[in-house]
């Protein structure tokens, strides 16, 4: 008989812990190779973690609620055989007799002391890290949380939930001395300089939300590390708006789903990146990581207005189809709250469309470790000057600014250039027969 340690796996670059909403299993039960262990809450998704082994669970080293950060082990497999080659010799020894006893003693002490601090609940409602955070932000008491309706899983409170119910409050306290204050695990986050602000009464002051500060944290972070740089051009899209406009009807009624310009504009940044690899890299120190795989990230606006990331990946092995569809199952996802964390992970490039906001152009922060990030303006009609074999004439076309972010460390104006013109060139130069 084998010991094989189940750890929690990797939730994206920003995610370095999670905390454990509930078990699956219990000690003693067989569990199959894929079968759910554990459901996990991060900032950004709730997800399912896998049995990455089959045998029997033997140890639950933490109980619901506890957080647990990425690469620990949460639970302990006995697998027929030898153990895994992957495992480290003090991982698979057999314990001593009185280890699983003392585990459990330390297990139950540490749920007795959290229960004791974290929950107030007569229900043992489950609230996630964030969702504390925003009590505590707003002076919400337990009691007054457990009258708040939930929408998510077990009708837990979702983070939506407590922005409505913040909305709606009335003029409550912002702050207030609470009595039994909630203890919220949070990472730790290095205080921006900032110029003091004189308050003179007629200002609101709010505080930000847990995932604000870490998109805070994120951003300045890719501003102090990357040397930024902007390059413009602007693309005719008149043939992808005509092509598009007359094929979206039956595309929709075929595939139960529409067709926007993102998967086109996706698509032909994948084309561009083939055409030049050393724009999908990432920078580790001095090193500079070539992907093969083109992983392109598409920023998504969530409802409550923060943003999150998810990946189309190896869009290079993926038709216009392909995009599409993954494309609006990523965005439906995302609205709902429904991504995985595999979903947030290994983009190598990004793109981002300010023009559903109306936006001429923009000058994206980079998504580090990328050295790149595209921002597509709005597709709006203007008079253009066209080169015909009998003169020069004025028409009005669908035109798009395109606006590439890259890091000047690795990327040198010439190809940062190159790169975001062929982009364009591409889309000018869409096969309007294309049948999808």
């Amino acid at each position: 008989m084998a010991r094989v340690d189940l750890i929690i796996p990797k939730m994206g670059e920003s995610v370095s812990e999670a905390t454990i909403i509930s078990w699956s299993k219990n000690v003693g039960d067989m569990i199959e190779m894929d079968e759910t262990i554990i459901e996990i809450a991060t900032d950004k998704v709730d997800s399912e973690v896998p049995s990455t082994h089959e045998g029997k669970l033997v140890e639950m080293l933490f109980n619901a609620d506890d957080v647990v950060k990425v690469g620990e082990t949460f639970a302990i497999l006995e697998t027929e055989g030898e153990s895994n080659d992957s495992l480290t010799p003090e991982k698979i020894t057999t314990p001593e007799p009185n280890t699983v006893k003392v585990v459990e003693e330390t297990v139950i002490k540490a749920v007795e002391s959290t229960k004791t601090i974290i929950t107030n609940s007569e229900d043992d409602r489950f609230y996630s890290p964030l969702v504390k955070s925003m009590a505590s932000s707003e002076g919400i008491e337990m009691s007054e949380m457990e009258s708040i309706p939930g929408s998510g899983k077990d009708g837990r409170v979702t983070k939506s939930d407590m922005v409505s119910y913040i909305k709606t409050r009335g003029s409550g306290p912002t702050t207030t001395q609470k009595t039994d204050p909630i203890s919220v695990p949070t990472p730790k986050i290095e205080e921006p300089k900032h110029t003091p602000i004189t308050n003179t009464g007629d200002t609101e002051i709010i505080e930000m939300d847990r995932m604000r500060k870490l998109i805070s944290t994120h951003m300045t972070a890719s501003k102090q590390t990357s040397a930024h740089i902007t390059s413009f051009v602007e693309a005719d899209m008149t043939n992808i708006v005509n092509w598009r406009n007359k094929i979206k009807d039956d595309f929709k009624k075929r595939e139960g789903q529409n067709i926007t310009f993102t998967p086109i504009i996706i698509e032909a940044m994948s084309k561009a990146v083939k055409d030049f690899p050393m724009i999908n890299v990432s920078v580790s120190g001095t090193e500079i990581h070539i992907h093969k795989n083109v992983n392109i990230g598409m920023a998504a606006a969530l409802p409550d207005g923060n943003l999150i990331v998810p990946v189309i990946k190896q869009c290079h092995e993926k038709n216009l189809v392909g995009i599409t569809k993954s494309v609006n199952d990523l965005a439906n996802r995302a609205r709902s709250g429904k991504l995985k964390p595999d979903d947030i992970q290994e983009g190598t490039i990004t793109m981002t469309n300010v023009g559903t906001f109306g936006n001429l152009m923009g000058t994206p922060i980079i998504n580090q470790p990328q050295v790149a990030i595209l921002a597509c303006g709005i597709i709006k009609k203007k008079p253009v000057v066209l080169e015909i074999d009998h003169g020069d004439v004025i028409a009005i076309r669908h035109m798009m600014y395109l606006s590439l972010s890259y890091d000047h460390r690795v990327v040198d104006g010439a190809l940062g250039g190159q790169f975001v013109k062929r982009v364009a060139d591409y889309l000018e130069k869409f096969d309007t027969k294309t049948i999808v």
